[in-house]
């Protein structure tokens, strides 16, 4: 699935300025403590998550993260969209929850990432 085709189906705004929508993903992976992420992410993930500090953009230097959905309609500052900008890192917010975001994703063929 293109990240694009997500934006779309979760009718997201996109926040960051000129990263790569065609980027295929291929899992996601939802949670809010950075720990989860950092035991249970093994290969290329689309995060979906509520957290907005810079811990979740440093996050990206150490797993494979192809983007960030923020749930639950959160926004994250202007100087954290910086930092993932300058990684190419593409940031969508969404008004939906984490569930609804995560069912909406694997009912259209958005697989788990492996744990």
């Amino acid at each position: 699935m293109k990240f694009k085709e997500i934006v779309e189906l979760l009718q997201c705004e996109v926040l960051t300025a000129n990263t790569d929508l065609e980027v295929d993903v291929d899992c996601a992976f939802g949670a809010d403590l950075i720990s989860d992420i950092l035991m249970r992410t093994q290969e290329p993930t689309l995060l979906l998550s509520g957290l907005t500090n810079p811990q979740i953009i440093r996050l990206s230097d150490m797993i494979d993260l192809l983007g960030i959905v923020f749930v639950r309609g959160k926004r994250p500052s202007d100087e954290l969209i910086k930092m993932a900008e300058e990684r190419n890192l593409p940031l969508v917010t969404t008004q939906l929850t984490l569930y609804e975001s995560s069912g909406i994703l694997y009912n259209n063929g958005l697989r788990s990432c492996k744990i």
